[in-house]
């Protein structure tokens, strides 16, 4: 179906069609006609689907009637999980809307300085297109206002969800007036991205466009097992130096694996940049700029990179550490074979790896072909989706095929570090390792078996034992009353220092400590006590 027959305002059609589109995708057929009635709209598409001209389109029809609030804040706002994504709408926003008369708009970014941001908001602004951290630090510093909001716009609701935005995304809605039209675009439309649709929507409409996504023919895919990690850096190797390669995107899972291998291959001679989330937003868009203009040919990124970039001369996608997420693999790959274009996505996938790669070949419909490179081949065999035998479990013990071991074989509890104190379990071993428990009353061992044998370790019948004494620290005899001091009083600490000074006047024996000096030695040369030379007694210092 053409764009003219979906009831667009012929200035926006003109703007269209002079960008060079003139047919539309199947989800711009059902979500421009739905969105231009007003209704909520719940949209699930894949990558690469035109999703961006669908919400855009019917948003920007809105700026040719007159708002009913006056103010500056915007009519339109979309939310979008990445830096990159966000830039790439207002880039679409600005193309379709050019031929409008005061059409203006705002990228409100992290990574990006405050103040043009700010001149922005400072004006009259139509579409907004911002992440929802920089959007939530403009509203808490109160320098955006939503009071004649029409249109709110979850691109990517999934990836923002997954990326921790949900308490965000649910502030920012609570900001924007009851009365607005939310479109929310997913590649799923289940699980959590269902509960937060329910909440956001009203009497939403449904459309789903391809659930499952197949892949085109136009991406080649190709799966290389490695060994080890030196194995993937000479497989990467390889495959960057092949004729074919044109510019290459290596996706890396952490933000400093995506450094590490940036730095090796610039030290290899290839002209590589990274690229991910702890960069400056002027870092990523010159790295962005350089890969357009073709200085770069490897960008190493994490997913930042997997949604928004969209540069032609892309002929290889190349996993170093497969995604998590199945989803995350189709839109990496969707990177490379852009308008038409061939292109080849490599993945690596280590030895016990094999479940990764099943998932993704189940969300995916496809089979990925595996590959070997001639002099490259892996040493070892990999393993099915299903941990083998010798793997590491969830509780980090080590499995193997060793028959069951009985519990008898397990050294005893009395043995063990952590409860030497708590005595064994005579019917826990066999018979005759170790000497049956008497009925002898147990004691402290350790004391027992540091001291030699004798008298007192014969068994002695009651009353035998001598009746304890006053000076036993264990008697039962009552204590003595203590007469009551009071430590607060004058006279009571007049007789410390009293106490004090006599004892540090009395002559020192050589154990004693304090300033005494050692035999040999003068007394000027001993070494001071810790705390001084006056700190005698126990509670304080007194000075003479």
């Amino acid at each position: 179906m053409s764009f003219s027959e979906l009831g667009l305002d012929p200035l926006i059609l003109k703007s269209v069609l002079s960008a060079g589109y003139e047919n539309a995708t199947p989800v711009q057929t059902l979500a421009i006609p739905a969105a231009l009635t007003g209704r909520d709209l719940l949209v699930s598409s894949h990558t690469g689907s035109g999703k961006t001209a669908a919400f855009l389109l019917p948003s920007i029809q809105r700026m040719l009637a007159e708002p009913t609030v006056k103010s500056m804040g915007p009519r339109v706002l979309v939310l979008t999980p990445t830096r990159e994504l966000a830039l790439q709408v207002e880039k679409a926003a600005m193309t379709y809307g050019k031929d409008m008369r005061r059409f203006r708009t705002a990228c409100l970014v992290g990574g990006a300085p405050y103040g043009l941001q700010l001149k922005r908001l400072s004006q009259p602004v139509d579409i907004v297109v911002a992440t929802p951290g920089r959007l939530i630090d403009h509203l808490e510093r109160g320098k955006i206002d939503f009071s004649r909001l029409e249109v709110l716009v979850l691109d990517e609701a999934d990836r923002m969800l997954d990326m921790g935005f949900v308490d965000d995304i649910k502030a920012i809605a609570a900001r924007c007036p009851a009365e607005r039209q939310t479109l929310l675009f997913s590649a799923t439309l289940d699980g959590v991205v269902g509960n937060l649709a329910r909440e956001l929507t009203r009497d939403a409409q449904r459309i789903e466009i391809e659930a499952v996504p197949h892949l085109e023919s136009k991406i080649e895919q190709r799966l290389l097992f490695a060994d080890n990690m030196d194995h993937k850096n000479r497989l990467l190797d390889a495959l960057l130096r092949g004729v074919d390669m044109t510019q290459a995107i290596v996706f890396a899972s952490t933000k400093r694996s995506t450094e590490e291998i940036s730095d090796l291959l610039a030290e290899s001679g290839f002209a590589s940049d990274a690229l991910h989330g702890d960069m400056q937003q002027g870092q990523r868009n010159r790295a962005l700029q350089r890969l357009r203009e073709g200085r770069t040919k490897v960008l190493v990124a994490t997913d930042v990179a997997a949604r928004g970039i969209d540069v032609a001369g892309i002929s290889h996608v190349i996993n170093f550490d497969l995604p998590r997420q199945a989803e995350d693999y189709v839109h990496r790959i969707g990177r490379t074979g852009r308008a038409g274009r061939t292109g080849i996505a490599v993945s690596f996938a280590g030895m016990r790896e094999g479940g990764l790669v099943k998932n993704i070949e189940r969300y995916t419909g496809n089979r990925i072909e595996v590959h070997t490179l001639p002099g490259l081949e892996p040493t070892q065999k990999p393993s099915s989706g299903r941990p083998p035998a010798g793997r590491p479990s969830s509780s980090g013990r080590p499995r193997s095929n060793a028959a069951p071991r009985s519990y008898g074989d397990r050294p005893p509890r009395g043995d063990s570090r952590d409860n030497r104190d708590r005595g064994y379990r005579a019917d826990a071993r066999p018979a005759g390792d170790r000497p049956a428990r008497s009925d002898a009353p147990r004691g402290n061992r350790f004391e027992n078996a540091a001291r030699a044998p004798g008298p007192s370790d014969v068994p002695r019948m009651t009353g035998d034992r001598p009746p304890r004494n006053e000076a036993y620290r264990g008697a039962a005899a009552a204590p003595a009353p203590r007469a009551e001091v009071n430590g607060n009083s004058v006279e009571y600490w007049e007789k410390r220092e009293r106490e004090a000074k006599a004892k540090a006047a009395a002559p020192r024996s050589y154990g004693d400590r304090g300033n005494s000096a050692r035999p040999g030695q003068p007394r000027s040369a001993a070494p001071e006590n810790r705390g001084g030379g006056n700190r005698v007694g126990v509670r304080g210092r007194f000075k003479d």
